[in-house]
């Protein structure tokens, strides 16, 4: 189709009063040949129905619209078939400069041909479509509350769900419980925990498939298309056999949590009489009593420890939020068993967050309770059978000693989850200590092997992905998500873990996450099927193409990927799965023969957009500094500088990215080489608390900038001319220091020495 490009410039919000806009549309008339070029009051409300009218009436498919923020428009503003591209001269121009300037005229035309470029460049989008059907059924693995929960509501909205769990019952730890800690109003009194009730409800719904004493031995695929194979588990059949092949659409990971083991700070195993809680809630669901493991009698006092070993930092060093909770139903175990029996719980914090904070007063109002604040410091043997419990530094300020029959450690919660990406590394080592051509690699990959051995054998759903046989983990071994934005997400599109998998919670809040987890599959599924990224760019339609012809095979797109999106064969091709697409397009930034692009984004588009700037010759004292700025936080920061009327810097040419990982570096050398005087790029934070929406955009892109400061002083030029900043969305008032702290560099290092050549 012919392009038909008409411009729209808006001259309310006080557009009109601080730029000449005649001369904006002689910009799009005479230097772009934009046969239609129309100015409006407004293009928010009627005005951008009245846009939307002139669309039509005029037959345009491309539209740039000079008014407000691109993030102002609702979703489905404007025709489908259109191409739009909004420019927010209203935030990022006219509510940040001063009105009716020579240098502020300039800025709103340069962004006008900016987007005009762009605009011009893009082509339609067309989703992708594999040539095999997508699959909209669901996997769900594991059995316990979270899983059933997930397979339950997914079912309730019409989905196919395959329920995958390796023990010979279904129920989890749940299953094993005499009694749930409450859930309901007054939130005092100790419930039923409704385990057996949601089995029932799972075997008798005809959507789901159950399969017990199984395992996922092979996941292979994408979003839509994964093929599974089922292994079995044992229990009466061949372990390792396979059960059962079919295709589905996404993934649920309730694979739940194993107790922390305490004995190397506290005398478990040791001592026969000191158990974890787990055990307490095995014993009296089992036996209907609590008894003294040595000698089988009854246990008339008790001791809960809280924090079994969390002590210690190298040991298990977060709280799993439901110890305390489980001591204080545990505690009322002791009491309800026998009216003379004594509890006592020692604890450093008690965290009943909430509503449970009445199930504590319940346990503080119990005479035969006995909540202490203190470090226990020994447990040994006494002369009754029993033990004796050391702790100081109480609230009363001295040491106490107690003897009771019974020890329970408050066990944490570690999540059965594998980290994929440290088994890849692990892997490759291994290879590499066999074919390694030097002494060296074998060293270090002698040392990989080292440090990450404990996750030898550790798979669990063993997916074919090459960065890893499972989803990444966080640093206490959680499956990685974007913990502030994105809460039910993993590094790979598709499988959202939940439950106790994902992090520490309650029956209770283990429900409400697969019920988040359950929906975000569907989603994954219905999105898929149209085409559409899942998030965060959701419901976008492009996704990455490959130009092979050019590919040296260097795998950094592969291996910078977050997201695992492409697999690669023997020879190290990449292969794109394109359901696994984030469209952050950190491959683009990564491969240096510049072969990946998207119709809308692309190496040629970015760069068409930087070199369509004016930049004045160095006798006109007008420096230009080019910034790039992350669409997710550095971009909407820019908005609100201007909302909060901040000065900006008429210096300053903004080119949005989806991503700072996107960043292809030839950007800067071409703006280098354009006249640009430096150029600043602004993306997420990153590290432990990262909010990077694409996790490692930031973080690669600092990276990276070390390969650029060695081009510039290639091309003879002050690597000072680059900077690279971390920002926050709120933390638009830290830009205007920014920005005159970088001028001020220019003028002291001087203009570019390319401008004019």
């Amino acid at each position: 189709m012919e392009d038909k490009i008409g411009v729209f410039i808006c001259t309310g919000y006080g557009i009109a009063d601080a730029l000449d806009v005649d001369a904006l549309c002689k910009v799009a008339t005479d230097e772009f040949n934009v046969p239609f070029c129309k100015t409006v009051e407004s293009c928010e409300g009627p005005g951008l129905k009245s846009i939307n009218e002139d669309i039509a009436s005029e037959g345009l498919n491309k539209v740039v619209i000079a008014g407000i923020s691109p993030r102002r428009y609702p979703d489905h503003a404007f025709p489908e078939q259109v191409m739009v591209e909004p420019v927010g001269l209203r935030e990022q121009v006219v509510w940040c400069l001063p009105a009716a300037e020579e240098d502020t005229q300039m800025v709103a035309e340069d962004y006008l041909r900016m987007y005009l470029t762009r605009v011009k460049k893009r082509q339609p989008l067309e989703p992708f479509q594999p040539e095999e059907t997508i699959d909209k059924s669901l996997l769900v693995v594991g059995g316990g509350i979270a899983g059933l929960t997930a397979a339950v509501e997914a079912a309730k909205a019409g989905y196919e769900v395959k329920l995958v769990e390796k023990t010979a019952v279904l129920g989890g730890w749940l299953a094993k419980q005499h009694k749930s800690i409450p859930t309901r109003p007054p939130y005092r009194d100790l419930e039923d925990t409704g385990i057996d009730e949601l089995i029932a409800e799972v075997d008798a719904n005809p959507k789901i498939k159950v399969y017990t004493s199984a395992t996922t031995g092979e996941i292979l695929g994408a979003p839509g298309l994964f093929d599974v194979t089922l292994k079995s588990a044992g229990n009466g059949k061949p372990e390792g056999e396979v059960v059962d092949q079919f295709r589905i659409g996404a993934i649920v990971q309730a694979t739940g949590w194993r107790p922390a083991d305490p004995r190397e700070d506290l005398p478990y195993g040791k001592l026969d009489n000191v158990i974890r809680n787990v055990e307490l809630e095995e014993m009296v669901k089992s036996q209907g009593r609590i008894t003294r493991p040595s000698d089988g009698k009854e246990a008339k006092s008790v001791a809960f420890i809280q924090c079994g070993g969390c002590t210690n930092k190298e040991h298990h060093s977060y709280c799993s939020s439901i110890c305390c909770l489980t001591s204080l139903k545990q505690a009322l175990y002791v009491r309800e068993q026998d009216e003379n029996s004594k509890a006592y719980i020692f604890y450093e914090f008690m965290r009943t967050p909430g509503k449970y904070e009445n199930f504590y007063r319940r346990a503080q109002e119990d005479d035969g309770i006995f909540l202490t604040r203190g470090d226990v410091t020994e447990v040994k043997p006494n002369d009754n059978g029993g033990l004796s419990v050391t702790a100081r530094d109480t609230m009363l300020g001295e040491e106490i000693q107690v003897n009771v029959d019974l020890v329970v450690l408050a066990a944490g919660m570690i999540p059965n989850a594998a980290d994929g990406e440290a088994i890849r590394a692990l892997e490759d080592a291994k290879v590499t200590m066999v074919e390694g051509d030097s002494e060296a690699k074998k060293k270090d990959a002698a040392e990989t092997l080292e440090r990450l051995k404990q996750h030898d054998g550790t798979q669990i759903l063993n997916l074919g992905y090459r960065q890893g046989p499972d989803l990444p983990s966080l640093e206490y071994g959680f499956p990685d998500s974007h913990f502030i934005c994105f809460p039910y997400e993993s590094r790979r599109t598709g499988i959202y873990p939940t439950g106790a998998a994902r992090q520490p919670t309650d029956g209770m809040g283990s429900r409400a996450d697969a019920t988040g987890a359950a929906l975000k599959a569907i989603q994954c599924v219905e999105m898929t099927a149209r085409g559409e990224a899942v998030h965060p760019r959701a419901g976008d339609k492009s996704y990455p193409d490959f130009f092979m012809q050019r590919c040296t095979k260097c795998k950094r797109c592969t291996e910078e990927c977050p997201f695992g999106v492409l697999n690669e064969d023997k020879e190290g091709t990449p292969l794109l799965r394109a359901t696994r697409c984030r469209r952050c397009g950190v491959c683009m930034g990564a491969c240096p023969e510049r072969i990946v692009s998207f119709k809308d984004y692309s190496v040629d588009i970015v760069g068409s957009m930087i070199k369509a700037v004016n930049v004045p010759d160095e006798f006109e004292e007008k420096p230009r500094i080019l910034v790039i700025a992350c669409e997710n936080d550095a971009f909407p920061a820019l908005d609100l500088l201007g909302q909060h009327r901040l000065q900006s810097s008429p210096w300053i040419r903004t080119v949005p990215v989806r991503c700072l990982g996107s960043v292809n570096f030839v950007w800067i050398t071409e703006a280098m080489s354009a006249g640009y005087d430096g150029v600043i790029l602004i993306g997420c934070k990153y590290g432990d608390d990262y909010q990077c929406h694409f996790v490692k955009g930031s973080e690669l892109a600092s990276v990276r900038e070390k390969n650029v400061r060695e081009k510039l002083e290639q091309m003879a030029m002050d690597t000072e001319r680059v900077e690279l900043h971390q920002l926050q969305i709120d933390e638009y008032h830290k830009l205007p220091g920014i920005f005159e702290k970088f001028a001020e560099l220019i003028d002291e290092i001087g203009m570019n020495p390319f401008k004019g050549m």
